[in-house]
């Protein structure tokens, strides 16, 4: 396994985290609350922010040299899920999560 720096190591945890946070708020919170919450517009945006993560994550561990290309258009994913989030309400978690993870 190729070695990796501290701050790559950190961006993977923080695309982790912000995959779970998104996949578990849609899949529970938006869910079970409706309204504003499932509006299919928010519902995509959350679970194509979870996927871009995990995605992201993957590159980074595979030690792909794309990784560079999918966390580009992942930090951008998170900037306007975490956007969207605040705009609804309620999502406190996953706004954070998605500007961590966006900022790494």
């Amino acid at each position: 396994m190729h070695n990796q720096s501290p701050e790559m190591k950190d961006c993977i945890e923080a695309c982790l985290d912000c995959y779970q946070a998104c996949l578990g708020t849609a899949s529970g919170h938006c869910l079970e609350t409706g309204g504003k919450h499932t509006e299919p517009q928010h519902f995509r945006l959350m679970l194509a922010c979870a996927e871009i993560c995990r995605t992201a994550a993957h590159f980074m561990l595979l030690g792909s040299a794309h990784h560079k290309h999918v966390c580009r258009e992942c930090a951008e994913i998170c900037d306007e899920c975490a956007t969207d989030c605040e705009r609804i309400g309620d999502m406190q978690d996953c706004v954070e999560a998605c500007r961590r993870c966006a900022e790494s």
